[in-house]
């Protein structure tokens, strides 16, 4: 699919098909962790579903620790192809591209000799530990090909196309539900692997896909398919690698935030005991898919907003966040009513059958589930603020509510409240995140932030502009891609 220009056509109809393939993309995901969790929990049992719920939680870290590289790559190629500058956009996708593998080499090779440190410190419990450590030490040798894949998706996702990261997603899905059980149980001529057989049929799978979708774009004459003939354009540009560094960061610390918090909480949980682990991991698991609509809203709407930042449209800015919050209300609201009510039947999936940790599971689910109706509202709202390059606030409001609202109500009530303490942590916390991010994107200056340095004589954006940039600024800032 050739890129697709968002500054164009009526707003609501443009996001929901934008939209569509990264809902469509979050589902296979979730649904591919499902199906790992179901076979493991059922299978194998507490211990391995404690497991895989421990080693997801750094897996989670590890992704979120590049999430915001990705996402300033996003966001730097859709303001250029909002600027219509080609050359800009494929410029920033080699420069992210060299970035990216460097990272990912870097975390592999420090990860394998850590990962059994770093559960033993997350308190996973002993019975599950060697098992969570083999899971683990796969999934870092995974890590480049995962790396690569999310940072393809996003720069596509940047340029206007979510419908082939979509299908490369579903290939990788496909096979790793495939190879899961073969692998694990060592079904005809594979190995019984157990644990290690999931985690390995990840790497396998993200593996052939990413070669798919690379000899695909080529094959395509993608656009922004850099050549043979053009690989000067991996070689770093330092004023892109800035932006890179001080835009990602911010925003990866914001998934680096909610991964240690929910590592805070797997901590505290695991002090309960392994049924109430395995109750919260299989809670986790309708979870994702709870705030699938809210996430796929928010980057669909980070895209479409920097592309209208690029292109000066800041009335299109404006109802791109209000359509996306009416989205996640609508979507997000659709999908906790019949789980609140059929929970009984979907978390018995990840368990074996009669399990105690059943009712554990239950009563969690109807406290913390709602809080996701509300950190939707916040994917949203940060996704257009950050199109702008106004990366800080967000993560200081997030910081707030994680670590200044929900690890200190879960910790320091539990006395009082018991474990409850930190199930009501989540909708307390997800709430006041909600006002906080409300109250930025109404009264916050984020309009007037950049991700590129500015030329000396561009005027800034008085953030009180609601229409378009004027003529001779919109120039202006055209022109920062060509530096």
């Amino acid at each position: 699919m050739p890129p697709r220009d968002l500054t164009q056509g009526p707003i609501a109809r443009t996001l929901f098909v934008f939209a569509l393939p990264i809902l469509g993309g979050n589902a296979l995901q979730s649904m591919n962790g499902s199906v790992n969790a179901v076979w493991v929990g059922r299978f194998l049992g507490e211990e391995a579903l404690t497991a895989i719920t421990n080693a997801n939680n750094i897996m989670f870290l590890l992704l979120g620790g590049v999430f915001g590289f990705g996402m300033a790559s996003t966001i730097l190629v859709a303001q250029a192809m909002g600027r219509k500058d080609l050359p800009g956009a494929r410029k920033v996708i080699g420069t992210a591209a060299t970035f990216f593998l460097g990272i990912s080499i870097v975390l592999a090779a420090l990860g394998l000799p850590l990962s059994r440190y770093v559960l033993v410190w997350m308190s996973t419990p002993a019975a599950a530990l060697p098992l969570a450590d083999a899971y683990l030490k796969i999934i870092f040798l995974a890590l480049p090909f995962l790396y690569a894949f999310a940072f393809l998706s996003a720069i596509l996702r940047g340029a206007g196309d979510t419908r082939t990261p979509f299908l490369f997603l579903l290939l990788a899905v496909l096979l790793d539900i495939v190879l899961v059980p073969l692998l694990m149980f060592g079904i005809g001529p594979f190995p019984a692997m157990g644990m290690a057989g999931s985690a390995t049929a990840t790497l396998i799978a993200n593996a052939i896909a990413l070669a798919a979708l690379l000899s695909w774009l080529r094959y395509r004459r993608n656009p922004l398919w850099i050549s043979r003939g053009e690989r000067h354009l991996y070689r770093p540009d330092w004023t892109i690698v800035r932006a890179l560094v001080t835009k990602g960061v911010p925003m990866g610390l914001q998934m680096v935030l909610i991964s240690l918090a929910m590592i805070a909480m797997i901590s505290m949980v695991n002090q309960f005991g392994t049924l109430t682990t395995a109750a919260y991991g299989a809670s986790l698991q309708l979870w994702t898919y709870v705030q699938m609509p809210a996430m796929a809203i928010g980057a669909a709407c980070s895209s479409m907003a920097a592309q209208n930042v690029g292109a000066g449209r800041w009335d299109r800015v404006d109802a791109t966040a209000r359509t996306g919050v009416g989205f996640n209300f609508l979507l997000t609201g659709a999908l906790i009513l019949p789980l609140i009510l059929l929970d009984r039947f979907t978390l018995a999936m990840f368990m074996p059958p009669g399990s105690e940790a059943l009712e554990i599971a239950r009563q969690l689910n109807h406290i913390a589930v709602w809080s996701f109706l509300f950190f939707g509202v916040v994917f949203v709202l940060a996704g257009v603020v950050r199109a702008t390059g106004a990366v800080i606030p967000p993560l200081i409001i997030l910081g707030i509510a994680l670590w200044g609202i929900r690890v200190p109500f879960a910790n320091l009530l539990q006395p009082v409240m018991g474990v409850d303490a930190i199930w009501w942590s989540f909708p307390v916390s997800a709430f006041c995140a909600m006002a906080m991010q409300l109250a930025y994107y109404r009264w916050g200056n984020w309009r007037s932030a950049r991700m590129l340095p500015p030329e000396p004589e561009e005027v800034a954006i008085p953030s009180e502009v609601p229409g378009q940039v004027p003529a001779p600024v919109a120039d202006r800032c055209a022109r920062v891609g060509e530096r």
